[in-house]
């Protein structure tokens, strides 16, 4: 019996999709903005552990530890928008 003919099929190749410039670059004041909440939440809770309630404004007692944590939460959000 004769054998039949192959059909031999194109490599599939996915549609590219057209991406905006816009979209792929993020701004300017992404990075920077990161590392400031970066660093400022970090030297908030350093300057807490070191410092107490010595300097003015710390006297918020574990409350410092919250807000550098948040300080330092928003630095995360932040560096989900850097691309």
């Amino acid at each position: 019996m004769p054998k039949s003919r192959i059909r031999r099929k194109a490599n599939y190749t996915p549609p590219t999709k057209a991406v905006p410039l816009s979209q792929r670059v993020s701004g300017r004041w992404v990075a920077p903005l990161m590392v400031t909440f970066f660093l400022i939440g970090l030297a908030w809770i350093v300057t807490f552990y070191i410092a107490g309630t010595v300097i003015p404004g710390t006297d918020l007692g574990n409350w410092n530890i919250v807000i550098g944590f948040a300080l330092l939460g928003a630095g995360f959000v932040t560096a989900t928008r850097w691309k």
